[in-house]
């Protein structure tokens, strides 16, 4: 049986995956011992606590909204360029570059910089597209 890993690029989809777990955390940070009754997260009524949200825990819940979004499309455009041989090196690095914009999309929404941070959504969309069609002949 030959020996399997995971590419960069699949890594990145872990990666992916992940980020909506941790734009969830920022926005709960520090309000789980804080009490209910004080404003403290409800693990009861999670998304109506996350509903009422103001200032940067609010973009960061619409953060994870939109990391939740993006994730389909990222997933299956690594998946199929897999599944049409694309040039593994250039896909590792489209994948990571697709990663690094993420990032720096959630860091340009927490900071409310909206302009800035539609930029960079529109650079990790290309990418993501780019993607798609790395393996297209």
């Amino acid at each position: 049986m030959p020996y399997a890993h995971f590419s960069l690029a699949y890594w990145c989809v872990f990666v992916a995956a992940l980020l909506p777990i941790v734009c969830a955390g920022i926005a709960k940070w520090g309000m789980f011992t804080t009490p209910r009754q004080l404003g403290g997260f409800d693990n009861a009524n999670p998304r109506t606590w996350l509903a009422g949200l103001t200032e940067w825990r609010a973009r960061a819940n619409a953060a994870q909204a939109n990391c939740f979004e993006a994730l389909p499309f990222f997933m299956g455009a690594v998946i199929i360029a897999h599944q049409l041989g694309a040039h593994q090196g250039r896909l590792d690095i489209l994948a990571f570059l697709y990663i690094v914009l993420r990032l720096v999309y959630v860091m340009m929404y927490l900071a409310n910089m909206p302009s800035v941070r539609t930029a960079v959504w529109a650079a990790a969309f290309a990418a993501n597209i780019a993607i798609l069609f790395l393996g297209y002949r």
